[in-house]
């Protein structure tokens, strides 16, 4: 016979680990399932060669783009999922995203809750994820209730110099939000070392807030909560009426195993949890589970994204150099009647990864590009089209369906870039000789969003306001599958946001 629980959480990410964390204390009988195992904590976590070359902790599955072509997806399959190797910049989304917004390519739907209803949960995802930013220096942040409860973390001398230079040039760069375990003010510091090996990166010594850190190893500690490692759930079966599910099947090391619960929450990340449901068609829901509106699976976005390097005069000797962000082509102005997007740093970038992938920047080898280089990473704002979709294919496998749109902001904001580190680098910088732009395929989803947005309105949505699917009353998905608009900041902190709005829901109903 199935073992019952009150709850079963699928994923133990940034949505499954926030929801499974908020659960915790309610004394239910909780179980969180994940396909993968705990990361391991060893040498490899800090080696650019083993994980960005060799691709130590990839998947080995393969996924499919629109014309057939597998590809090797950028997710992570492990206790914390994606959280494990991301880059702890945790954002809120803009007042105005919560709103429709006019853009070059098109329009950005209005959310179903605005800016205010998430606010407190905001502050509660930045308390408990321990983030670390300051009030007042982002001229396009909307109103929090509290203060961040930790400083934000220091620039080190060359970026500093670098804010400085873009404040001259006319370009305000204010403090990233970022939750690293790092207390600069005690002598021992914190679990974070400030290492070269964040972004992109598993953390060796924990001192990164992930899911697993934050959220699922706390949650363990009540009787009630356990995790189920290894278990892959293959399909939602529901009753006859198709209007709860019943049962959760699993693959475990080969073994076909059957769990139920009261309320089921999906948290597989934005694709897999739409796929997920797809393999979990019946003869109530032949489309999909509660795909009668048609929109499961579609208006899939993962922002436009590029990583640029860019050859600077000066030495950089930064080690963490991901600690500003620079929001002042945010929004619509600046000559451009449409929004264009954020600038933040990247990771350094060692000279092994640059002989292995030169940026095409001649005459210079990988240690001089290695100790010059200032990277970065652009964001701006993808749009919900219905074409962009998450699908299966005949075999089951899933297929991607996916074509860039609103690209002109993006280039706009590239070129935006190069003007602005003209200004700071003086006459000798030149685009075309210092600055390189590459614009990240299909296969980086890190950012992916939107496959089951949440609306009032059953016609045009799969989820209500709660996030509970239209059509089944105990199904409710808490990854980043809700999102109408994607805005050009890093969806995580809405994730962890929403999960705890959602995991307040369901105590109500518990």
């Amino acid at each position: 016979m199935a073992q019952h629980y009150d709850v079963i959480v699928i994923g133990s990410g940034a949505g499954g680990g926030s929801l499974a964390h908020r659960l915790a204390s309610s004394g239910k009988k909780i179980l969180i399932l994940e396909r993968g195992h705990p990361l391991p904590r060893e040498k490899d976590n800090w080696d650019a060669r083993s994980v960005q070359i060799d691709g130590r902790y990839n998947p080995t599955e393969r996924w499919r783009d629109r014309d057939g072509n597998p590809f090797q997806p950028g997710v992570k399959y492990f206790v914390g999922g994606n959280t494990k190797v991301w880059g702890a910049a945790t954002l809120r989304l803009r007042p105005d995203d919560f709103g429709v917004v006019r853009h070059e390519g098109g329009i950005s739907p209005r959310w179903p809750i605005g800016y205010d209803e998430l606010e407190p949960y905001y502050t509660q995802a930045e308390h408990l994820w321990r983030v670390r930013g300051a009030r007042g220096v982002d001229p396009t942040e909307g109103p929090a209730s509290r203060p961040y409860r930790h400083p934000p973390i220091r620039h080190e001398p060359r970026i500093a110099q670098l804010v400085h230079d873009f404040e001259r040039a006319g370009v305000r760069a204010w403090n990233l939000p970022l939750a690293l375990l790092l207390d600069e003010s005690r002598g021992d510091g914190d679990a974070c070392i400030r290492c070269d090996t964040c972004d992109g990166f598993p953390c060796l010594v924990r001192g990164k807030a992930d899911a697993e850190v934050i959220c699922v190893a706390p949650a363990l500690r009540h009787h009630n909560v356990s995790l189920l490692t290894g278990a892959r759930v293959t399909r939602l079966a529901t009753s006859a009426s198709g209007r709860e599910v019943t049962e959760v099947h699993v693959e475990r090391e080969g073994v076909l195993e059957t769990y139920r619960a009261d309320v089921v929450a999906v948290a597989c990340g934005a694709i897999n949890s739409a796929a997920l449901l797809l393999r979990s068609a019946n003869e109530r829901h032949p489309d999909g589970l509660g795909n009668r509106s048609g929109h499961l699976g579609r208006h899939y976005m993962a922002h436009q994204n590029s990583a640029v390097f860019a050859l600077s005069r000066e030495e950089n000797r930064s080690v963490l150099q991901k600690t500003f962000a620079i929001s002042d082509f945010y929004r619509a102005g600046n000559g451009l009647d449409y929004p264009l997007g954020l600038i933040q740093p990247l990771n350094r970038t060692p000279a092994v990864l640059l002989e292995h992938s030169p940026p095409g920047i001649a005459g210079h080898g990988p240690e001089h590009l290695a100790s010059h280089s200032l990277e970065f990473w652009i964001t701006t704002e993808d749009l919900p089209l219905d074409r962009n979709r998450v699908r299966l294919g005949r075999d089951g496998e899933i297929v991607v369906e996916y074509t860039p749109n609103n690209t002109v902001p993006h280039r706009k904001l590239t070129e935006k870039l190069a003007a602005v580190l003209g200004k700071v680098e003086g006459d000798g910088f030149s685009p075309d000789a210092h600055f390189r732009a590459e614009r990240m395929p299909l296969s980086v989803c890190s950012h992916q969003c939107g496959t089951m947005r949440f609306g009032d309105d059953p016609r045009d949505s799969v989820l209500n306001r709660d996030c509970r699917l239209h059509e089944v009353e105990n199904l409710y998905v808490v990854d980043a599958s809700f999102f109408p608009s994607s805005g050009a900041v890093n969806p995580t902190l809405t994730i962890i946001a929403n999960a705890l709005r959602v995991g307040d829901r369901l105590l109500e109903r518990l």
